[in-house]
């Protein structure tokens, strides 16, 4: 008996638990660069003592500003360079167009950032609150394949 030869979406098509872990490295990033980024906007030094002043607004647009910086520097601009963010160099996966595999385009990378976020705020609450097996899916054309 043969066994069914798979198609190329199949060779291609990443784990999930590959997928999670180069979204989890991405988004660690992004957050600790942002609060180290806070911490340091927070930091007052007077008369030779280290303060530190959590609930100052700068701490926290600080903290903001450089979380979502980093996150555009990573999904886009990088992906834009080198096909994947620090996440999936990591877990060996990259970002191709669907249509024909090639190096993807500045506008669809920034439109596929944003439908992280809206797919962060409204899906990944919604399936952890009903415990739902939905997959992440791939957006604006673009898709996420094993290098």
């Amino acid at each position: 008996m043969v066994a069914p030869q798979r198609t190329i979406d199949q060779q291609l098509a990443p784990a999930q638990a590959r997928r999670v872990s180069a979204a989890v490295v991405d988004a660690l990033v992004a957050l600790l660069c942002g609060l180290a980024a806070g911490a340091a906007a927070g930091v007052k030094v007077a008369d030779g003592v280290v303060e530190l002043r959590p609930a100052s607004p700068a701490v926290w647009g600080a903290a903001l500003g450089t979380a979502v910086g980093l996150s555009f520097l990573n999904h886009v601009l990088l992906t834009y360079a080198v096909r994947a963010s620090l996440g999936k160099l990591l877990t060996g996966l990259r970002v191709v167009r669907a249509a024909d595999g090639r190096r993807p385009g500045f506008f669809r990378l920034v439109a596929r950032w944003l439908f992280g976020f809206y797919w962060m705020i409204v899906f990944v609450p919604l399936h952890l609150a009903t415990d739902s097996g939905v997959e992440q899916q791939d957006a604006v054309g673009l898709r996420t394949v094993r290098r």
